[in-house]
Protein backbone atom coordinates (compact mmCIF):
# COMPACT_ATOMS: atom_id res chain seq x y z
CA UNK A 1 0.00 0.00 0.00
CA UNK A 2 2.49 2.50 1.68
CA UNK A 3 5.03 1.78 -0.90
CA UNK A 4 3.06 1.63 -4.29
CA UNK A 5 1.51 4.89 -3.17
CA UNK A 6 4.88 7.03 -2.95
CA UNK A 7 6.07 4.73 -6.14
CA UNK A 8 2.77 7.07 -7.56
CA UNK A 9 3.78 9.65 -5.78
CA UNK A 10 7.23 9.79 -7.70
CA UNK A 11 5.73 9.11 -11.16
CA UNK A 12 3.52 12.45 -10.68
CA UNK A 13 6.33 14.04 -9.38
CA UNK A 14 8.74 12.89 -11.82
CA UNK A 15 6.89 13.20 -15.03
CA UNK A 16 5.12 16.52 -13.62
CA UNK A 17 1.54 15.17 -13.66
CA UNK A 18 -1.59 17.61 -13.18
CA UNK A 19 -5.41 16.55 -12.08
CA UNK A 20 -7.21 15.26 -14.99
CA UNK A 21 -10.69 16.51 -15.96
CA UNK A 22 -12.10 13.11 -16.07
CA UNK A 23 -10.09 11.70 -12.68
CA UNK A 24 -6.48 10.77 -12.21
CA UNK A 25 -3.22 12.58 -13.55
CA UNK A 26 -2.17 13.15 -16.80
CA UNK A 27 0.63 15.51 -19.03
CA UNK A 28 0.86 15.81 -22.78
CA UNK A 29 4.43 14.91 -23.63
CA UNK A 30 3.48 14.98 -27.54
CA UNK A 31 2.00 17.28 -29.86
CA UNK A 32 2.74 16.46 -33.46
CA UNK A 33 3.82 20.03 -35.25
CA UNK A 34 2.07 19.27 -38.70
CA UNK A 35 -1.50 19.98 -38.84
CA UNK A 36 -4.78 18.30 -41.03
CA UNK A 37 -6.85 20.88 -42.43
CA UNK A 38 -10.31 20.31 -41.48
CA UNK A 39 -11.26 19.74 -44.85
CA UNK A 40 -9.29 16.68 -44.30
CA UNK A 41 -10.80 15.54 -41.51
CA UNK A 42 -14.29 13.50 -41.26
CA UNK A 43 -17.38 16.13 -40.66
CA UNK A 44 -16.98 15.20 -37.45
CA UNK A 45 -14.19 16.91 -36.64
CA UNK A 46 -14.61 20.87 -36.25
CA UNK A 47 -11.78 22.25 -37.41
CA UNK A 48 -7.88 21.76 -38.45
CA UNK A 49 -6.26 18.75 -35.98
CA UNK A 50 -2.56 17.97 -35.77
CA UNK A 51 -1.72 14.75 -36.91
CA UNK A 52 -1.40 12.64 -33.07
CA UNK A 53 -1.20 13.92 -29.58
CA UNK A 54 -0.30 11.22 -26.39
CA UNK A 55 -0.63 11.92 -22.69
CA UNK A 56 0.80 9.69 -19.42
CA UNK A 57 -2.05 8.89 -17.45
CA UNK A 58 -1.71 8.06 -13.83
CA UNK A 59 -4.66 6.84 -12.12
CA UNK A 60 -4.31 5.99 -8.01
CA UNK A 61 -6.33 3.18 -6.21
CA UNK A 62 -10.35 3.83 -6.20
CA UNK A 63 -9.73 6.91 -8.66
CA UNK A 64 -11.46 6.30 -11.68
CA UNK A 65 -11.38 7.80 -15.75
CA UNK A 66 -15.13 8.49 -15.87
CA UNK A 67 -17.53 7.66 -18.62
CA UNK A 68 -16.10 9.97 -21.75
CA UNK A 69 -15.91 9.43 -25.24
CA UNK A 70 -13.71 11.55 -27.88
CA UNK A 71 -13.78 11.35 -31.67
CA UNK A 72 -10.71 9.96 -32.41
CA UNK A 73 -9.14 6.21 -31.40
CA UNK A 74 -7.59 5.94 -28.17
CA UNK A 75 -4.42 3.81 -28.68
CA UNK A 76 -3.72 2.88 -24.98
CA UNK A 77 -0.25 1.71 -23.41
CA UNK A 78 1.00 0.22 -20.20
CA UNK A 79 4.19 1.52 -18.33
CA UNK A 80 4.07 0.66 -14.59
CA UNK A 81 1.69 -0.28 -11.43
CA UNK A 82 -0.83 -2.79 -11.22
CA UNK A 83 -3.42 -3.24 -14.37
CA UNK A 84 -6.32 -1.10 -15.74
CA UNK A 85 -9.58 -2.33 -16.84
CA UNK A 86 -10.98 -0.43 -19.90
CA UNK A 87 -14.93 -0.47 -19.76
CA UNK A 88 -16.05 0.49 -22.97
CA UNK A 89 -19.39 0.70 -24.43
CA UNK A 90 -19.24 1.09 -28.60
CA UNK A 91 -21.54 3.17 -30.24
CA UNK A 92 -23.99 0.04 -31.08
CA UNK A 93 -24.88 -0.43 -27.18
CA UNK A 94 -22.64 -3.29 -26.85
CA UNK A 95 -20.05 -3.56 -24.30
CA UNK A 96 -16.65 -4.95 -23.52
CA UNK A 97 -13.39 -4.55 -21.09
CA UNK A 98 -9.86 -4.55 -21.69
CA UNK A 99 -7.40 -4.99 -19.44
CA UNK A 100 -4.35 -3.11 -19.37
CA UNK A 101 -1.31 -4.80 -18.29
CA UNK A 102 1.77 -6.98 -18.07
CA UNK A 103 0.52 -10.43 -17.40
CA UNK A 104 -1.10 -12.25 -20.68
CA UNK A 105 -2.30 -15.46 -18.24
CA UNK A 106 -4.70 -13.28 -16.74
CA UNK A 107 -6.04 -11.74 -20.18
CA UNK A 108 -3.95 -8.46 -19.83
CA UNK A 109 -2.29 -6.75 -22.87
CA UNK A 110 0.22 -4.13 -22.79
CA UNK A 111 -1.74 -2.27 -25.87
CA UNK A 112 -5.47 -2.01 -26.06
CA UNK A 113 -7.59 0.57 -28.69
CA UNK A 114 -10.60 2.55 -27.78
CA UNK A 115 -12.57 3.14 -30.80
CA UNK A 116 -13.55 6.49 -31.74
CA UNK A 117 -16.85 7.17 -30.22
CA UNK A 118 -17.02 5.04 -28.03
CA UNK A 119 -17.77 5.82 -24.59
CA UNK A 120 -15.20 4.18 -22.20
CA UNK A 121 -14.11 4.53 -18.37
CA UNK A 122 -10.89 2.83 -16.31
CA UNK A 123 -10.16 1.80 -13.25
CA UNK A 124 -7.46 0.43 -11.09
CA UNK A 125 -7.77 -3.08 -10.35
CA UNK A 126 -5.74 -3.21 -7.55
CA UNK A 127 -7.06 -0.60 -4.84
CA UNK A 128 -3.95 -0.27 -3.07
CA UNK A 129 -1.70 0.36 -6.23
CA UNK A 130 -1.92 2.69 -9.19
CA UNK A 131 -1.92 2.85 -13.20
CA UNK A 132 0.68 4.27 -15.24
CA UNK A 133 -0.30 4.54 -18.98
CA UNK A 134 -0.07 6.22 -21.73
CA UNK A 135 -3.15 7.14 -24.15
CA UNK A 136 -2.13 8.56 -28.06
CA UNK A 137 -4.90 10.16 -30.24
CA UNK A 138 -5.12 10.79 -33.28
CA UNK A 139 -5.85 12.86 -34.67
CA UNK A 140 -4.39 14.87 -32.43
CA UNK A 141 -6.78 15.40 -29.18
CA UNK A 142 -8.52 18.52 -28.83
CA UNK A 143 -11.12 18.99 -25.83
CA UNK A 144 -13.84 20.35 -28.60
CA UNK A 145 -13.60 16.61 -29.10
CA UNK A 146 -14.45 15.54 -26.03
CA UNK A 147 -17.70 14.69 -24.11
CA UNK A 148 -18.20 13.61 -20.67
CA UNK A 149 -21.86 12.92 -20.56
CA UNK A 150 -23.77 12.71 -16.86
CA UNK A 151 -24.65 8.93 -15.32
CA UNK A 152 -28.28 10.17 -15.77
CA UNK A 153 -27.78 10.62 -19.57
CA UNK A 154 -25.59 7.70 -20.06
CA UNK A 155 -28.19 5.55 -18.05
CA UNK A 156 -30.88 6.81 -21.12
CA UNK A 157 -28.73 5.97 -23.60
CA UNK A 158 -27.58 2.19 -22.12
CA UNK A 159 -30.10 1.52 -19.42
CA UNK A 160 -28.86 -2.47 -19.23
CA UNK A 161 -25.31 -1.17 -17.56
CA UNK A 162 -26.75 1.00 -15.37
CA UNK A 163 -24.59 -0.78 -12.15
CA UNK A 164 -21.61 -0.05 -14.38
CA UNK A 165 -22.74 3.83 -15.51
CA UNK A 166 -23.22 4.65 -11.39
CA UNK A 167 -20.14 3.17 -10.79
CA UNK A 168 -17.87 5.25 -13.09
CA UNK A 169 -19.94 8.32 -14.03
CA UNK A 170 -19.39 12.32 -12.42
Amino acid sequence: GIKEMNHSRYWIEKLNLQPHPEGGYFREVYRSGETIPKVCLPERFSGDRVFSTSIYFLLERDQFSAFHRIKQDELWHFYDGASLTIHIIDPDGSYHAEKLGRNPDEGEVPFAVVKAGAFFAAEVNDKTSFTLAGCTVAPGFEFADFEMPEGKVLLEQFPKYEEIIRKFSK
